[in-house]
């Protein structure tokens, strides 16, 4: 089993930018495709971003494509988050995900990270 700790989360200007970071640790994280989640008080969770295990392969929410981007560094077992422009409405808790392909992780994950608190500011 995989275990998943989140990071780089942190309050950010609307129009900046930040990346999170999701570091595996237990199996190696090439096994898997990964995912982001996020979760705004009041709201269901919701998938921002996945990418395939080698990278090769990566979706997107519309509410997010073209300003966030998903990476991954199989060597230093971490998967990224770059987000771009973000706006106040980005606000949410976001939660790194392990699964066995872009469509289960995007829909049925796995495996949770414990998740990062990101505040965009207008």
């Amino acid at each position: 089993q995989v275990q998943l700790v989140e990071s780089g989360g942190g309050l950010v200007q609307a129009g900046g930018s930040l990346r999170l970071a999701c570091a595996a640790s237990g199996r190696t994280l090439s096994s898997y495709a990964m995912g982001w989640f996020r979760q705004a008080p009041g709201k269901e969770r919701e998938f921002v971003a996945a990418i395939s295990w080698n990278g090769g392969v990566s979706n997107y929410a519309d509410s997010v494509k073209g300003r966030f981007t998903i990476s991954r560094d199989n060597a230093w077992n971490t998967v990224y988050l770059q987000m771009n422009s973000p706006k106040p409405e980005d606000t949410a808790v976001y939660y790194c995900a392990a699964g066995e392909s872009v469509y289960s992780v995007s829909h049925t994950p796995d495996t949770w990270g414990q998740g990062t608190q990101v505040t965009v500011s207008s």
